[in-house]
């Protein structure tokens, strides 16, 4: 059983199929955070054991609905399990092994809290930040919006997506969006002091910095 759906409904869902999946069925899910998920389902487990691995595929885009359907939508993805003390070996094997013939290249094991902090950081944020820069030029300056070319388009792409599906993901994982956010903000600030202050040495070696790593990727 795959469940499918914005992150609070998942665990609502888990709720409705637990006590009616065979008790050799394995359920997965594909929420983007997986701390409420997975609590969910170890609450669950405790009352009924059953087979449940939470997984989380880094794949998809802004756009959202069956019309947008794709059947390679997994190829070459990297996917994340978030087993527990709880999780069968075999229903780790079977949920990985569902992901692979899907055509994921890459499956990593993460408890659900490293998971929602590694996403937080490479996921919701950028995100986050994708929105505010929307934002920011219709406040600063509407009509620039018409000059918008393919760096800004790209950089804002993902600002695009479902704001009911984006508004969950934010709540769920506030916790740890939160201190990625400050991290992203201080480091925007060192750019902005550097700028402010003409300090061009200071902005050279920020930017060439920045530049190594993202070429690192």
């Amino acid at each position: 059983v795959v469940l499918a759906a914005p992150v609070l409904a998942i665990e609502r869902l888990l709720e409705t199929v637990w006590p009616v999946v065979a008790t050799d069925g394995v359920v997965t899910d594909v929420g983007s955070t997986k701390h409420g998920i997975v609590a969910t389902a170890r609450r669950l487990g405790a009352g009924r054991p059953l087979g449940f691995v939470g997984s989380h595929p880094m794949a998809g885009s802004e756009q959202s609905g069956y019309e947008v359907a794709r059947a390679d939508l997994f190829r070459g993805a990297t996917v994340v399990v978030t087993p527990t003390e709880l999780s069968a070996p075999a229903a780790i094997k079977s949920v990985v092994g569902f992901w692979e013939t899907l055509g994921a290249a890459r499956i990593l094991t993460l408890d659900a809290e490293a998971h929602d902090r590694a996403v937080a950081a490479v996921s919701h944020v950028p995100h986050l930040v994708a929105c505010a820069l929307v934002d920011g030029v219709a406040r600063f300056d509407p009509a620039a919006l018409a000059l918008a070319a393919r760096g800004f388009r790209d950089t804002t792409r993902i600002a695009a997506a479902d704001p009911e599906v984006w508004q969950e993901i934010f709540l769920a994982n506030r916790a740890a969006l939160g201190g990625s956010l400050q991290a992203f903000l201080a480091a925007l600030e060192e750019l902005t002091r550097a700028i402010e202050s003409g300090d061009a040495g200071a902005l050279r070696a920020a930017l060439a910095r920045v530049k190594s790593r993202r070429e690192s990727l």
